[in-house]
């Protein structure tokens, strides 16, 4: 069997395996996840609080993870410094500092993205309810407003 052909074969072979079909005769009794879904995936409170957990957990533990391998880094970095693996163990604490900044970086854009979503939703909240005020007619008459207990 020459390349061309056993090219040809595997190629039908592969395609075989990758066969797609698509059936649709019917939905599922309970919507899943995803657009559609009437439920609000968070609320501004659990953004707030998802805020605060990476602001008063994650940040403060790798940071002091940080520390600690930092620490341990450069004592074996001096042992050894007279050896191949002292300018490794440098090296790798050099490396490992740069990806923790790096994880701090995206932890702080998290934490930030997070509060300033919950903080943006409750204004644009405030926001549309606003729009909407003048257009309530209360059913108590002109002066009052729908929900103020006055008769």
């Amino acid at each position: 069997m020459g390349f061309d052909e056993e090219w040809a074969q595997l190629r039908a072979e592969a395609t075989q395996r990758q066969a797609t079909s698509m059936q649709l005769n019917g939905v599922p009794d309970e919507p899943g996840p995803g657009p559609g879904n009437s439920v609000l995936a968070s609320t501004p409170q659990e953004k707030a609080a998802a805020s605060r957990t990476i602001q008063d957990e994650l940040l403060g533990s790798t940071t002091k993870a940080m520390n600690t391998a930092d620490e341990s880094s450069k004592a074996a970095a001096r042992e050894f410094a007279d050896w191949v693996t002292g300018p490794a163990v440098k090296k790798l604490d050099e490396t490992w500092d740069k990806q923790v900044k790096t994880l701090m970086s995206r932890l702080q854009t998290e934490r930030d993205g997070l509060s300033g979503t919950a903080k943006n939703f409750a204004g644009l909240e405030l926001d549309v309810r606003s729009q909407f005020k003048p257009l309530l007619i209360s059913p108590y008459g002109p002066g009052t407003s729908v929900g103020d207990g006055k008769p």
